[in-house]
């Protein structure tokens, strides 16, 4: 046996009968680290705590799965659970496995003394360890069964995937996700191997570590010398945040200096003794010793919803009562402190414990723990279930392997956002299910995607079409779960965990049409898969349980068809597609002040409803909508109307002479230090404004942007003349710097607010606002896969712009000119979005979370990892159409 792996009792006869459940499997990787990310191992597999309830009398619940209890004879294999000492019978089997190492493995290393203690906690009075059971209510103890926990109900203990609890009755659940074997049958190890992912940017470290077991999340933030407290407020105080996929959940802790001096409080975690990383996984949590440099006041800790805390980070700075009131603060018989908390449901809990490594006690002083200087062990777990992980060739398809080696800390990523039942939007704050986050990932990560039943294609898909509304057809945005759903359906008067689902986005319809299309009818697997997959029973919202998916694909595409309508017969303005009424957000670009205020937005209408008329026309053609046969003619009709004739709703055309006043105006308005050669500025500027019917009855937001991409990747256009025109502007506002155009040397900003006149307020679009002169890695990604597209159509059709050799190599030039910036960031490209400053000269990289917002917008930390932003996974440069 190597060095890198951990003994597996459920492997010994009869041993494995009595410590599979108990036993910590973690054989593991030894990973290289690479130039993007520190890349953690674990060749020690050290654990932290004693196994086992060690002693008194706790309430010891029955067991049950398929209505038998475990403690029958039938299911003995998994512990003796139930009796008057119950670890008398652990304590001689534990002893007689020590004997039996002796001999088998004279080898193996020592396990190292726990770091505190004997790792255990009270429960009543008894004691246990975490990665064994939960301690429910303070006082009862549910065991961990084959590293799930399972959940109370009366007084019983059970696995969601079997039953539900009604009333403190359990329920044997109608869809079981699968046969619950017990832990010492078929278990393979490799599948509990931990991943490991350190990624730093400042003020920002984020530990990733997952098995099968666990994912976790561990944000440390503590402020750089020159951080502005004042400016930047809370979002940079000294805190640790821990985000876990399962119910999207999480827990923050706020740290103030004891000094009150700002900036002097620096907070980091440290390597675990005898190992080169910081965290390791425990059942649906964590652990790892957090260091302070001086003494500090725990000021306000967070317990529940990923939303809660995203919420009180982005402002306004206020948390529910309801949800804070319910945390509780204990001193540990030992010295540490707990802090739990139960959620809304009244059946999650959550628990964060504190011990100093030097085992001297936390004081706590008027309900707030007091910390020394030093090194303290944390524990943080809960009791939600734990999603089932997709592995690395689960979410690769075959041909993409070697992407595991090549690109690891990216493929880390991806797996820490990829499960069965959904693929996770980002890290930390959008850790659950995004509809048009997933769908635009499918498109532009297909290449590499795995497909079939179980793979990540179909795990993006479903999850969208399970979310899909019945009633009307509208595809989920965001999807709000856990102690969140509880805290919504508890403000409309309804006592009930079940999850919600956000429709106000108006985008996500239309890309899973696409999404579809391209996976049912331009895949040979998806073509094999389409019966079984549409034939699939959704079970996720109470609305659509037990609807077939294709029924409620078919919804979405009779609105699409509904809405889309009246344009073709009439092409005026009030018949394009406007943001759903009373709200100002309907796209990606969903700040508030994303469009500028505007209420027709152009991606959606100049690009989106084409290609999903064409995807619709598509899948009609192939037999997917019986119930509508002339679609396949009516769709594609009407797909090359709305193709042909809504860019013209949006256009700008500015002469140079007066673009050049403009760019000086914006100069002079917003003090932008750049050197800028405004009289290379020699041809007209035209682009294509953000959105129409802007604030204050302006008809257009002229606003410079990047949205260009998204008819580059999802159209074809066959009007030769309108293409040409749009080329060869998209190619001029890629390579003209920023603010003449969108060049920046950090990536190309998203919105150029410089020829925005009266139509837009330009301090919303600064390189400090979520949607402003900022960098979103998608968009890189998609606007150089769109070129490359383009590009291509010249090897097999006649197009205009081939044959115009100026114009074919002012797209060429753009094309080049986007990847050496997109090459000269590699090292950001996973990341959500970035700023810029300027300094010495030149752009330099900025975190958008170090900087102040705009007034009157909220602060944003970025995430560290997007789904969307991994899509140079699959998106490259060509060859072909490199510099000759």
């Amino acid at each position: 046996m190597s060095e890198g792996q951990s003994l597996r009792p459920g492997r010994l006869p009869i041993l494995g009968l009595f410590l599979r459940w108990g036993a910590r499997n973690r054989p593991v990787r030894d990973d290289g680290d690479d130039d993007q990310a520190l890349l953690e191992d674990d060749p020690l597999s050290i654990p932290l705590e004693s196994r086992g309830v060690a002693s008194g009398s706790a309430q010891l619940p029955s067991i049950r799965i398929d209505g038998q209890p475990l403690t029958t004879a039938k299911n003995r294999r998994f512990g003796r659970l139930r009796g008057n000492s119950p670890c008398h019978f652990a304590i001689f089997v534990t002893m007689l496995v020590g004997l039996l190492l002796a001999v088998i493995l004279p080898r193996q290393r020592p396990r190292p003394a726990p770091l505190v203690s004997d790792g255990l906690l009270p429960c009543g009075s008894s004691r246990y360890s975490i990665d064994n059971h939960t301690c429910y209510r303070v006082k009862f103890l549910c065991p961990v069964l084959d590293r799930k926990r399972t959940l109370r109900c009366g007084g019983d203990c059970y696995l969601p995937q079997r039953y539900s609890c009604e009333n403190g009755r359990l329920v044997p659940s109608q869809n079981p996700d699968s046969p619950i074997k017990p832990p010492s049958e078929g278990a393979d190890g490799a599948s509990c191997a931990p991943t490991y992912l350190h990624l730093s940017d400042p003020p920002y470290e984020n530990y990733f570590v997952s098995d099968c077991g666990s994912a976790s999340q561990v944000v440390v933030t503590s402020p750089l010398h020159d951080s502005n407290l004042k400016i930047t407020g809370p979002r940079l105080l000294p805190r640790e945040k821990i985000a876990w996929p399962a119910g999207n959940s999480g827990l923050v802790a706020y740290f103030s200096p004891s000094s009150g001096v700002d900036g002097s409080l620096g907070i980091f975690l440290e390597n675990t003794t005898g190992t080169n990383h910081t965290i390791t996984p425990l059942v649906s949590g964590v652990t790892g010793v957090l260091s302070l440099n001086s003494s500090a006041v725990l000021d306000l800790a967070i317990l529940g919803s990923i939303r809660t805390i995203r919420d009180f980070a982005e402002g306004p700075s206020t948390l529910p009562p309801k949800i804070q009131r319910a945390i509780e603060t204990h001193q540990l018989p030992d010295g540490g402190i707990q802090l739990n908390r139960v959620w809304l449901d009244r059946t999650t809990e959550m628990f964060l414990t504190m011990h100093r490594v030097d085992k001297t006690s936390i004081p706590i002083e008027n309900g707030r723990p007091r910390l020394a200087p030093g090194s303290y062990l944390f524990n943080a777990w809960h009791s939600y279930p734990h999603l089932d992980q997709l592995s690395a060739t689960d979410v690769l398809n075959p041909t993409s392997h070697s992407l595991i080696s090549q690109h690891q800390a990216e493929v880390d990523s991806l797996i820490f956002l990829s499960y069965k039942s959904k693929i996770l939007a980002g890290a930390w704050r959008f850790l659950t299910y995004f509809g048009r986050d997933s769908l635009i990932s499918l498109l532009l990560l297909r290449p590499v995607l795995s497909e079939g039943e179980g793979g990540a294609v179909e795990a993006i898909l479903g999850a969208a079409i399970e979310r899909i509304d019945p009633n009307d057809g509208s595809v989920c945005h965001e999807e709000t779960i856990g102690d969140y759903a509880s805290y919504l359906n508890g403000q409309r008067g309804i006592d009930s965990a079940d999850p919600l689902c956000d429709y106000k986005m108006i985008d996500t319809d239309f890309f899973l049409l696409i999404a579809i299309d391209e996976y049912l009818t331009r895949s040979r697997i998806g073509q094999v898969r389409r019966e079984a997959f549409l034939a699939t029973a959704a079970s996720v919202l109470p609305s659509s349980r037990g609807m077939k998916y294709a029924d409620l694909c078919l919804a979405t595409a009779e609105k699409i068809m509904k809405l889309t309508a009246s344009f073709e017969d009439s092409p005026v303005k009030q018949n394009l597609i406007h943001l759903r009424k009373g709200q100002t957000v309907g796209q990606w670009r969903d700040s508030g002040n994303g469009l500028g205020g505007g209420r027709v937005p152009y991606d959606v209408n100049t690009a989106l409803v084409p290609a999903a008329l064409k995807a619709i026309a598509s899948l009609s053609s192939s037999g997917l909508f019986p119930s509508h046969p002339d679609w396949s003619t009516i769709a594609s009709r009407r797909s090359t109307f709305w193709e042909d004739n809504t860019l013209s709703f949006f256009q700008v055309n500015i002469t140079a002479d007066r673009a050049q006043d403009l760019v000086d105006g914006y100069i002079s308005q917003t003090g932008f230090p750049g050197k800028i050669d405004i009289g290379s500025l020699d041809s007209p500027v035209m682009f294509h404004g953000l959105a129409l019917d802007g604030e204050g009855g302006q008809p257009l937001v002229k606003v410079m942007n990047t949205d260009d991409c998204f008819r580059l990747f999802l159209l074809n256009s066959t009007d030769q003349v309108q293409l040409s025109a749009f080329l060869s502007q998209t190619a001029y506002n890629i390579i003209r710097p920023f603010p003449l155009g969108l060049s920046t040397p950090v990536g190309l900003v998203i919105a150029n607010p410089a020829y925005g006149e009266a139509t837009v307020k330009v301090e919303e679009f600064s390189q400090s606002a979520y949607h402003g002169a900022v960098v979103w890695s998608w968009q890189l990604a998609m606007m150089a896969a769109g070129l490359e597209r383009q590009l291509e159509r010249c090897e097999y059709e006649q197009l205009a712009f081939c044959a115009d050799a100026a114009l074919r190599g002012r797209v060429l030039e753009a094309y080049n000119h986007l990847w050496d910036l997109i090459d000269a960031n590699s090292e950001h490209l996973s990341s959500e979005v970035w700023s810029w400053a300027y300094s010495d000269g030149d752009f330099r990289y900025m975190p958008l979370g170090a900087l102040a917002p705009p007034d009157g917008q909220s602060p944003v930390e970025s995430d560290i990892r997007q789904l969307w932003s991994l899509a140079f996974l699959a998106v490259k440069r060509s060859k072909s159409y490199g510099r000759s």
